[in-house]
């Protein structure tokens, strides 16, 4: 294979400086700042600050509200995750098989993935409004009445619909990209050895999308922890105080609403440690299962 000369040996290392220097400065520098301020009690408007250690870090862990939004954090990613990636997986399937009309239906549902997270969150508060909301007459009929912005669960069941209503696409893309590189003798093969198609795609198509499901999987997880704060925002802004938020967004309430640089800094330091161990897990005890062909 021919292999890229470079006239100087320096020169790959200036190409790389610009995306060395957009990590350093909006990614470690924050960092540090985040990391030196939560051992502070800083004032608001940067007139002084009082080392205090631990004790941010020992507010947060001891605060009953913090507990309360980290189980509701751990329970709104895993629900959004799962949805997001199963029906996805669902559509693209679909996708796949369709012969008419793929070239419409593709787009229809790549066309959410356009949508901004803010916008996503005001489009989702629209179906759930308590006087035009599709979605709460919906569930009128049922006999659920469903108070969005109002009552705790009914907001944390919307927040968790119209999180995985924006992602859908972007996993549909993946795993539609994944099934269409599955070559077409291993799929003629495995309908000669087996009738039932469900089995066909359990144990021989999800197998070759294993490396696609544990990139998605890690995505995911990031999008439900943090690329959810746009949604979040507009859908819970305004509203009584007993709604749920995740923890990202109680870091934002903390440090730009309530003001507490220190505290807000401290539950960073906390959200990425808790980002980074779940990173390392999932590639040590996950990857090992993916098999990349």
């Amino acid at each position: 294979m021919k292999r890229v000369q470079f006239s100087s040996p320096y020169l790959p290392y200036v190409f790389l400086a610009p995306q060395l220097a957009v990590i350093f400065i909006f990614f470690y520098w924050p960092s540090v700042q985040a990391i030196q301020s939560s051992f502070y009690l800083e004032d608001p408007f940067g007139f002084g600050s009082t080392f205090v250690g631990l004790s941010n870090y020992a507010d947060a862990f001891a605060s009953a509200e913090y507990g309360k939004i980290a189980r509701f954090t751990v329970v709104f990613t895993g629900l959004v995750t799962f949805f997001s990636l199963s029906l996805g997986l669902l559509l693209a399937v679909k996708a796949d098989a369709v012969i008419r009309g793929n070239a419409t239906y593709k787009t229809l549902l790549i066309s959410v993935y356009a949508i901004a997270p803010p916008v996503a969150g005001l489009i989702g508060m629209m179906f759930f409004d308590q006087h035009i909301g599709p979605f709460v007459k919906i569930a009128a009929f049922f006999g659920w009445d469903m108070k969005v912005g109002l009552n705790y669960f009914d907001t944390a069941f919307a927040m968790v619909v119209v999180a995985v209503w924006k992602q859908i696409p972007y996993n549909f893309i993946f795993f539609l990209s994944g099934l269409q590189s599955v070559p077409v003798s291993v799929r003629e093969a495995a309908a000669i050895d087996c009738r039932s198609s469900f089995r066909r795609f359990w144990t021989v198509v999800l197998p070759l999308l294993a490396p696609t499901a544990f990139f998605l999987l890690v995505i995911n997880i990031t999008y439900s922890l943090f690329d959810t704060f746009g949604i979040i925002d507009v859908m819970v802004k305004d509203k009584a105080a007993n709604n749920p938020i995740t923890l990202v967004y109680k870091v934002y309430m903390d440090g730009f609403r309530g003001n507490d640089i220190g505290g807000s800094s401290a539950q960073s330091v906390i959200l990425m440690v808790v980002v980074f161990v779940l990173t390392i897990l999932q590639f040590r005890f996950i990857e090992r299962r993916v098999h990349y062909t």
